[in-house]
């Protein structure tokens, strides 16, 4: 036994890769199970960032936080677990308003366009 290590201390898990969790399908799969139960501002973020996100012309850096952010979104054991009433999506709503002020300059009017159309079908 080494001078820093305990007898018996458990290794503390590794903090989960929220890009690992981003797929398309997976995305899609959460927006039409939890629309509803996010509410129309975590869905109008989320929407965004994907459509920044399928833009070819958005830089590779950006994608990767768009990614994670996602990631963040779709993983199912985040900080507030999304299942909880009232604020389970609160977390969710703080990741996706950061990752679109960090790849602000790279959202265009018409990924804005876009979520509001999709918006719109699912809201109205």
């Amino acid at each position: 036994m080494t001078a820093g290590s305990r007898a018996g201390a458990a290794t503390p898990p590794a903090e989960p890769n929220y890009a690992e969790a981003y797929s398309r399908e997976s995305f899609r799969e959460k927006l039409t199970a939890f629309a509803p139960v996010a509410g129309k501002e975590v869905i109008r973020r989320a929407l965004i960032l994907y459509r920044c996100l399928k833009d070819p012309a958005t830089p590779k850096w950006a994608r990767a936080r768009v990614i994670a952010a996602l990631g963040y979104f779709i993983f199912p054991l985040d900080a507030i677990p999304d299942v909880v009433p009232l604020t389970g999506f609160s977390d969710d709503l703080g990741v996706l308003a950061l990752a679109l002020a960090t790849v602000a300059f790279h959202i265009k009017p018409e990924h804005k366009q876009q979520a509001e159309e999709k918006l719109a079908d699912w809201f109205s």
